[in-house]
């Protein structure tokens, strides 16, 4: 099993828009490593979901429903299905992210522009843990 963060700008697209849907497919990817991230998700895999822009925080957890296939948009890149999980408590902000030691090497402090990244399982629970 591999863990994951997804991130998107809430005005466009938010957790809210998310959980009426139940599930959606994760599509529009047009970065190469985020392609490639996306590539390796696998049915079951738990995900972190992630407010860019103004709101810069992880709101909940999704789950991987469909592994890669074309994406619907242009068949030269690739989509998931995602399906939302649960909101956290409390949402953890970039700020808590970047003053936790034991998040110094999160992949999202170091590249921070992909929109589809992995993370360790070691990341995922301690966000988890923080967002409880």
């Amino acid at each position: 099993m591999n863990y994951w963060m997804v991130k998107t700008e809430p005005s466009s697209y938010s957790w809210e828009d998310f959980v009426a849907k139940g599930e959606d497919v994760w599509d529009g990817v047009r970065n190469y490593q985020a392609r490639n991230f996306l590539k390796e998700m696998q049915v079951g895999d738990p995900v972190l979901f992630y407010h860019s822009g103004k709101d810069k925080a992880v709101v909940g957890v999704a789950e991987v429903s469909q592994a890669a296939f074309p994406d619907p948009k242009d068949a030269a890149w690739v989509a998931v299905s995602l399906k939302a999980k649960q909101p956290l408590v409390k949402s953890v902000n970039l700020e808590a992210i970047k003053a936790e030691d034991r998040l110094s090497e999160m992949l999202m402090l170091r590249q921070s522009r992909l929109s589809v990244m992995s993370v360790t399982k070691e990341e995922f629970n301690l966000i988890l843990a923080m967002g409880r």
